[in-house]
């Protein structure tokens, strides 16, 4: 449906996305992931025609949009990362006017936003300002514009980021039934994983402006397939326990926190003796040691170095 060959977009010295190439089949719902700085956003504005690309291309339907993209225009709903409504006027006001934005205008226009708002849960809400809305109610609403005029394509850049679980679980449902009662096509961005895990059919991860992995969750799975991560829990981890895991050759990664540090080691290596022994040497007393096998977090970690969230 939508192909991206050797997108470049450069600002004086600095190269945020490089040579990048993707491709989204109709009907699917395809993840976006990166940390901040990666390249995502300007990636998303480029192939939603909204900033023109140093060099590359964009192809809908194998024709080029760069020079015309009115086609692509016509059918792609996009849902930025910062909310974009109008706080002074009531969510029906907002539908209405970006509606005509759309071009849908009288009954058309009414039927629409009528259903839209249904799908969103907020018709009780039509006639309040939207100051008044929750972050969760925004989101949602924000949704609700960009899908007005039934896009075949929307783009959602980090939709959920910020608000309630209950919001949040709301957009979810709501982007799994659009896309399975509709066939709608959806890009998603986000910086939580299992939202990743739950919506999408295939991945792609950037980092600092390049891709550097695609494929379905299992075929991202399967570049730690050689290895297994090691989950250790302590009351508090000290300083000369990470130090003593670092410096252990058998071990490839070391990710600390406060009360866990996860490690990945070859799949082969039976590492509770060795753990057991760093632990009595730094004088840690350990609550927990689980072995588990790679999750997408895993892998995004041991490509770009960073969680998903940093």
């Amino acid at each position: 449906m939508i192909e991206l060959v050797d997108l470049t977009k450069k600002f004086k010295h600095n190269k945020a996305v490089k040579k990048l190439n993707m491709f989204i089949e109709k009907g699917e719902i395809v993840g976006l992931l990166g940390p901040n700085g990666a390249g995502k956003s300007t990636a998303i504005s480029m192939m939603s025609s909204l900033a023109e690309p140093t060099s590359g291309d964009v192809r809908l339907n194998n024709k080029s949009i760069l020079k015309n993209p009115a086609p692509l225009r016509k059918i792609v709903g996009m849902v930025p990362q910062e909310i974009a409504l109008y706080d002074d006027l009531t969510a029906e006001e907002n539908m209405r006017f970006f509606g005509r934005v759309y071009r849908l205008k009288g009954d058309a226009l009414k039927r629409k936003i009528d259903e839209v708002l249904d799908q969103i849960g907020l018709s009780d809400r039509r006639k309040q300002v939207v100051s008044k809305f929750s972050g969760g109610m925004k989101r949602r609403l924000n949704i609700g514009v960009a899908m007005l005029h039934e896009p075949e394509l929307l783009i959602m850049d980090e939709p959920a980021v910020g608000i309630d679980p209950q919001s949040r679980n709301y957009i979810l449902e709501t982007v799994k039934h659009l896309n399975e009662e509709r066939k709608m096509t959806v890009l998603y961005t986000s910086h939580y994983m299992e939202e990743v895990e739950f919506l999408c059919d295939r991945i792609y991860i950037m980092d600092q402006g390049n891709l550097i992995a695609s494929g379905t969750k299992e075929d991202i799975k399967q570049i730690l397939s050689a290895e297994k991560t090691i989950s250790i829990k302590a009351s508090r981890l000290n300083d000369h326990f990470i130090e003593l895991l670092q410096n252990t050759p058998t071990i490839n990664r070391v990710a600390a926190g406060d009360k866990e540090v996860t490690i990945t080691v070859p799949k082969e290596i039976n590492m509770f003796p060795k753990l057991i022994s760093l632990a009595e040497e730094s004088k840690l007393e350990l609550s927990s040691v689980d072995a588990k096998t790679p999750t997408l977090e895993d892998v995004f970690l041991h490509l770009t170095g960073r969680a998903l969230r940093d």
